[in-house]
């Protein structure tokens, strides 16, 4: 599917699952392993208002407008109860991603290809984008939330959710909800590279508990989420 397909489709229904097949083509290349490793160095989330000690995260804000996106000052993160009734409210101070990864060329692909499919949708839009790197790890009887709030929006135009990795864990399934909390769609984000897109404010979305294969071994699920806001 090329960009200008995925595009159509969200136009259309308000979401896409793009295949790993259709995003690796513009994602892989220098800097990719350098990219995908730096989740192993990721901070535990210490905002989590239910006390859950299951997700590691890293943060950073750009602002795209004509030309390259300019990495902002490091800022919080920020969402109304509106939209996240569980963590919302509260400026939250996560660790920046690393400078080398920010200023490397994985992270600049991830970033084009995000405008370019975005701006197909918005034509000259200046962007807001907030870029998110998460770790949801499980335990044995203990299962890992990829959205703890549950079913949710984000408060921003679209979202990008690349996998990363997944490491010993089964489920963490992606459904898709219209406003009304009907169930549009799922899938399963299984092979780097594969990618969920959606648009903030037609469609609800949620991920289901990852839990371990082999309880003997660590078992996580990594994404990148780059949210664009229309500034």
């Amino acid at each position: 599917m090329t960009q200008e397909e995925l595009a159509e489709k969200v136009r259309r229904d308000g979401y896409a699952f793009a295949r790993a097949a259709d995003v690796r083509a513009a994602l892989a290349g220098p800097g990719w392993a350098e990219f995908a490793a730096s989740w192993d160095d990721l901070r535990p989330d210490e905002f989590m208002a239910d006390g859950g000690r299951d997700r590691r995260r890293r943060h950073a804000v750009f602002s795209a407008g004509p030309g390259a996106p300019r990495l902002e000052p490091r800022q919080p993160h920020y969402q109304s109860r509106d939209y996240n009734p569980l963590n919302g409210g509260v400026e939250r101070w996560f660790e920046p991603i690393d400078p080398e990864i920010v200023s490397g060329p994985a992270l600049a692909r991830v970033l084009g290809f995000g405008r370019g499919l975005f701006d197909r949708l918005r034509p000259s839009a200046a962007w807001k984008i907030e870029l998110h790197q998460f770790r949801i790890e499980a335990r044995a009887g203990v299962p890992g939330r990829p959205t703890p709030e549950g079913v949710h929006r984000d408060g921003v135009d679209f979202a990008l959710v690349l996998l990363i990795r997944r490491e010993n864990v089964a489920s963490g399934t992606t459904t898709i909800h219209d406003l009304a909390g009907k169930r549009l769609g799922s899938f399963t984000l299984t092979e780097p590279f594969d990618a969920a897109i959606v648009d903030d404010a037609r469609v609800a979305h949620g991920v289901t508990p990852v839990a371990p294969i082999d309880p003997s071994r660590p078992a996580y699920r990594d994404v990148l989420v780059a949210t664009f806001l229309k500034k």
